[in-house]
């Protein structure tokens, strides 16, 4: 038993070793940003850098820009957002939208032009703008998030707005023409 008793030991600070490293969360974990989640809709979200609320989405077959003279048929998820800055105007924009669907992550649209990615927010004024998602045709259904941040990638260790919204009871429209982001008169 003696010659047998470091075996056992050893044996068992080895699968010990064993376990603690799988059971270890990644890098990853520890430079994920922050999801500051709220309901979307008539309070917005605040987080160090955002309040954002969503206004109203829906659901369709084009996309046009009037002042553009620009359209694209398909698969769209239009979302009218309303976004401040909390504190100060300095880098105050939104640079990164992102719709989370399940494992599926949808960037906001550049083409339209007229996104609410391009306007400076102000402090205590809302921003009404807004996001086109060119979605593939089997996604119209289920539950997402509309995720906004200040930075250009996904931030490392800073907050991200989360937006929830249904997809099942959105309207569907034949068309939405993307407005020019206004500061709301209320």
């Amino acid at each position: 038993m003696k010659r047998a008793l470091p075996w056992l030991i050893g044996a068992a600070l080895a699968l010990t070793a064993g376990a603690v490293s799988v059971n270890t969360p990644g890098d990853e974990v520890y430079r994920a940003p922050f999801l500051i989640q709220g309901s979307g809709e008539e309070h917005p979200v605040t987080s160090r850098t955002l309040n954002a609320m969503t206004l109203e989405a829906s659901f369709s077959d084009r996309v046009t820009v009037t002042d553009a003279d620009w359209h694209a048929d398909g698969n769209w998820l239009v979302v009218t957002i309303a976004a401040s800055a909390p504190q100060t105007e300095i880098d105050a924009r939104i640079r990164l939208a992102t719709l989370v669907i399940g494992e599926r992550v949808f960037q906001s649209s550049e083409r339209p032009g007229n996104s609410i990615t391009e306007a400076d927010l102000r402090v205590g004024i809302d921003t009404e703008g807004m996001l086109a998602f060119e979605l593939p045709p089997d996604v119209h259904t289920g539950d997402g998030e509309v995720r906004l941040t200040t930075s250009f990638a996904t931030p490392v260790l800073d907050d991200v707005v989360v937006l929830p919204i249904s997809l099942d009871d959105l309207p569907r429209v034949q068309n939405v023409d993307v407005t020019t982001p206004t500061l709301d008169a209320r």
